[in-house]
Parts: structure tokens; sequence; C-alpha cells
């Protein structure tokens, strides 16, 4: 799974931080970094429920 994520649209409320501290952080600027650049199918559903919990839909994820 490929993990997207628009800073543009990012406000830094961390909720994706909060669901999965190993794929996403908050950098300096205090918007989304993610660690990684895909996800593993084991680590899929803490993937999925840190993209739900972002209130601006700022993380997008593609099977490919």
């Amino acid at each position: 799974m490929h993990i997207i994520v628009d800073t543009g649209k990012c406000e830094g409320f961390g909720n994706c931080v909060m669901a999965d501290p190993d794929t996403f952080d908050l950098g300096d600027d205090g918007l989304v970094v993610s660690l990684r650049a895909t996800a593993e199918e084991h680590d899929r559903a803490r993937v999925e429920e840190a993209a739900r919990s972002c209130p601006v839909e700022a993380i997008t994820l593609e099977r490919r």
C-alpha cells in the first residue's frame, strides 16, 4: 500500500501520529511527515486508521 501525504491540506492536528506513530510524525513545521512510502499488509489496519483519523483528509492510501 502506497502512502501519499498532502502537506498542503495538513493542519497539524496529529491524529495520524496518535493512530500510527511508526508511520507518521509531525515535522519541525508542525505538518505530517510519512516515515515510509509504503505500508506492509500487516500494518494495513493501523495505517488505514491513521488516514481515517485525519479531519482534513491529508492522507491517501493507494494499492499498487
